[in-house]
């Protein structure tokens, strides 16, 4: 249970169904969010189950059989691969209905080795996609029939991810802490400090404005996110500004505690994955927020936002594309800003709120129970 995507629609999905009346059991290998599980009323049971050792795969998969059938277990739902791998067994040993969502592209590996182990995320009965471009990866590369699939989105809680919620206080005290300057626009890409997210190709977009003499000398580019200090990719990332002469103008910073402040005072949020991503957080959010938004035309993107509405695409990997998305988002003119605002939050909330998608995960899981007619989970 730590950061990321996956752990987020546990704790989600767990708190939906407690608040349901229903009994939510969460087996993990543990983590930093086990104490939000409990917050929610989920109860957690720490198995190794990040391990991928065959021997110790089949010694989760007897604890997991003993729980289910202790606990009058009726619903298995795994997220992940090497716990699904035990999670598939068990479920099978005590007939019970198992459910996965599919959370990423995984890599096949050499002479594609690698899909017979990422092949039980595929063997839910539904299989949950949590983009379209997901369940066409599930149809293309593991032969899943579109009966089985069920497109559920990933949602954003609006009630946090809420512009009215957002004091001055908040966005002064992160501006002081960041040190920004009073004029000039803002530019933001969150994610972990890493190079398939993109911090590169965003300095070479920059870079293709400061040359054209398109880049304003205020503007500000936040890269947010975790990464090690000593990381040899943000030694790279840091020779890059420094040779670029974008030092002046990006600033790397690795602990935000108060993101959604920082989407706040943000003019432009960047996703420059280059990669396709199966959902994109980062779009989904900061439309929430109210904020245009700049991504790659691949992976869900283009699901997400508005081309030419709520945000703008470009072509994946290529600097000059970035570039020019940039210069559009931030060319939006003051009385245009508070109506995309409008627009963004409200297709958000119409097609990607976290309400929206326990609901109808909740309603995979009544139907399969009552369809076994074993009790509640």
């Amino acid at each position: 249970m730590g950061t990321g995507g996956v752990e987020r629609g546990t704790i989600e999905v767990a708190e939906a169904l407690t608040a349901a009346g229903w009994r939510s059991l969460v087996a993990s290998q543990g983590g930093p969010h086990v104490r939000e599980l409990v917050r929610v009323g989920a109860e957690h049971i720490t198995l190794p189950l990040a391990s991928k050792s065959p021997r110790v795969i089949r010694q989760n998969a007897a604890a997991l059989s003993d729980l289910i059938t202790h606990r009058s277990v009726s619903l298995v739902h795994a997220r992940s691969r090497a716990p699904a791998w035990s999670a598939f067994v068990a479920a099978n040993r005590t007939n019970t209905p198992f459910v996965t969502t599919f959370h990423g592209v995984y890599g096949l590996g050499p002479f594609g080795l690698k899909k017979l182990y990422n092949r039980v995320m595929a063997r839910g009965e539904p299989v949950i996609a949590i983009s379209k471009f997901i369940a066409d990866h599930l149809i293309r590369e593991y032969g899943v029939d579109e009966s089985r699939l069920r497109l559920i989105p990933r949602g954003v809680d609006l009630s946090v991810f809420d512009p009215d919620t957002v004091s001055s206080a908040r966005m002064v005290r992160l501006a002081t802490e960041w040190r920004l300057p009073d004029d000039g626009p803002v530019i933001m890409l969150p994610g972990r400090l890493t190079s398939w997210k993109g911090q590169g190709l965003l300095i070479d977009a920059l870079s293709v404005l400061k040359k054209s003499g398109r880049l304003h000398d205020g503007l500000r580019c936040l890269m947010v996110g975790p990464g090690s200090r000593g990381s040899s990719y943000r030694q790279r990332v840091e020779t890059k500004l420094a040779s670029t002469g974008l030092d002046g103008h990006v600033q790397i910073i690795e602990d935000c505690r108060d993101i959604v402040a920082a989407y706040m005072m943000t003019d432009v949020i960047v996703s420059a994955s280059t990669r396709p991503e199966a959902f994109g957080r980062i779009v989904a959010e900061g439309q929430a927020m109210g904020r245009p938004v700049v991504a790659p035309a691949h992976g869900a993107a283009p699901e997400i936002l508005l081309p030419g509405v709520t945000g703008w695409l470009f072509t994946p990997g290529d600097a000059p594309s970035l570039a020019g998305a940039l210069e559009q988002a931030l060319g939006v003119p003051a009385e245009r800003r508070d109506e995309l605002a409008a627009q963004a939050r409200s297709h958000i909330a119409e097609h990607f709120d976290r309400d929206m998608m326990t609901s109808a995960t909740l309603a995979v899981y009544e139907d399969l129970v009552s369809t076994r007619s074993k009790g509640a989970v």
